[in-house]
């Protein structure tokens, strides 16, 4: 999850794999994730804090006390937050490092936030707990000190360390809660061997994939492969076709809910040449999730799949020899608005829960995992770069070498998208809408109407807390 590279945070997959349940958590019971009930207070003596406060212990963590950290283990892996707990270690040998991974975010760890949760949770995956709920609840702490702490190895504070967009992607409601350790970009790959062989040309306009495409078909293969089984894959690339033709000014107006902002000029002709590729038969028919269409593009049955970064450690196993994994921008049309901003944020999301026993520890872990080193062995194992500046310097490998001349050559800002992260329900539709228009079972202009309706819905609902975006 990335290079310089939803927001990730917002964005990211997934942060960064990912809110196809996010709504389940408002059906928690009336009374919340925090509601009041016997032996709901940790008990204190867990406590971690009480140490001495240094340079090197911002924060206070008492030696001799324990910090459990959980990890989704997804594209990623989890051997980069090993090396992580190496980190930490080594400054801390007195510290006690529980570590666990799981894909069951939400189901494992929900249950515990109004009881005695973890200390620190990576809230990512298809089961992740909804962030604007944990918030709005007081289920998660404010890591705003961990933002002015001094940075683990390097000059200055954490948030001096910070790749563009981290810190924003990370906060809600004028405090920062989510600390995206990923840094995602994403975009349309392709297999340069294959086109080299071929003597193709990557198209970087609509224009030119339509007229690549029947070339493509010719040799017996789908021009286009993504996964239909999770909404926010489509979504997506819908936004990010979004932002580059309509504007961000209009993304934002989106995320903020404004009237008829689904309606603004740009919007439906960014999402026409979707349809176009819907309608032309150029997608590989069959309902396949995020590994299936990986694996078939790496099969030879599609020439493009979108998605983000976190793709090679995901599917490292599987890569024929002679593969050359290479990310293209997504398309735009001649006459976009921003065609050569770059849909690229921080995600993988962790979190510290407001009764964490040890919120200390979990903070000083974070800061571990975004030192120099642990971001360097993350994109090292990952083959993608952490939301730490520089983490990807020194890693040779031809995925993230193209990730890294995408950023390069890309316009003045980074596409980023909020909307999901501000409110679950919408989140919710949006997926199922970007389904419907990528199965054919919607046009382009029902898309739209149909998202305005449910942007609509939202706005007009008194008991949902708003949100707003200003850049």
């Amino acid at each position: 999850m990335s290079v310089t590279p939803e927001n990730l945070g917002d964005l990211s997959r997934r942060s960064l794999l990912q809110r196809a349940a996010a709504a389940g958590l408002l059906a928690t019971p009336a009374m919340g994730l925090l509601s009041a009930c016997a032996g709901s207070e940790p008990d204190k003596s867990d406590n971690g804090g009480g140490g001495a406060k240094s340079k090197d212990n911002p924060f206070g963590v008492k030696d001799g006390s324990a910090v459990k950290v959980v990890i989704f283990n997804g594209g990623l892996g989890d051997q980069w937050a090993k090396e992580d707990k190496v980190v930490f270690s080594a400054k801390h040998p007195n510290i006690t490092v529980n570590m666990s991974s799981t894909q069951k975010i939400k189901t494992e760890e929900q249950p515990k936030m109004a009881t005695q949760p973890s200390d620190l949770v990576m809230n990512s995956g298809a089961d992740m707990m909804d962030r604007s709920t944990l918030i709005n609840e007081g289920a998660i702490e404010p890591l705003d000190d961990l933002l002015t702490a001094p940075a683990w190895d390097s000059e200055g504070t954490v948030a001096d360390s910070l790749l563009p967009g981290t810190v924003g992607d990370g906060t809600q409601n004028g405090k920062f809660y989510v600390v995206n350790v990923a840094y995602t970009v994403w975009g349309n790959w392709y297999n340069a061997a294959l086109f080299k062989k071929e003597g193709w040309q990557a198209p970087a306009t609509w224009e030119e994939f339509f007229a690549l495409a029947p070339k493509i078909k010719a040799k017996g293969m789908a021009p286009y492969v993504h996964d239909a089984v999770h909404g926010y894959y489509p979504r997506w690339a819908l936004m990010a076709s979004i932002w580059k033709t309509a504007g961000k000014q209009v993304v934002v107006d989106i995320d903020n809910l404004k009237e008829n902002a689904w309606k603004a000029d740009g919007v439906l002709k960014a999402l026409q040449p979707w349809e176009k590729l819907v309608k032309d038969k150029l997608l590989l028919p069959g309902k396949l999730d995020h590994t299936q269409s990986q694996q078939a593009w790496l099969d030879g049955k599609a020439a493009f799949i979108q998605v983000g970064t976190w793709l090679k450690n995901e599917m490292s196993a599987t890569i024929p020899p002679g593969f050359e994994l290479t990310l293209s921008d997504y398309w735009h049309n001649a006459d976009d608005k921003a065609p050569k901003d770059v849909f690229a944020a921080s995600g993988e999301g962790f979190v510290v829960p407001s009764k964490a026993p040890n919120k200390e520890a979990a903070k000083e872990f974070l800061r571990a995992m975004l030192s120099k080193a642990g971001s360097a062995k993350f994109a090292e194992l990952t083959k993608s770069l952490a939301s730490t500046k520089g983490s990807g310097d020194n890693v040779q490998d031809t995925a993230l070498a193209s990730a890294n001349t995408l950023m390069k050559n890309g316009g003045s800002e980074l596409i980023s998208v909020k909307f999901q992260d501000f409110y679950a329900d919408l989140d919710k539709e949006s997926q199922n809408l970007s389904e419907e228009l990528m199965a054919g079972r919607l046009t382009a202009q029902q898309f739209v109407d149909k998202m305005q309706a449910a942007a609509d819905k939202v706005a007009k609902d008194s008991s949902i807390k708003k949100q707003t975006r200003t850049a």
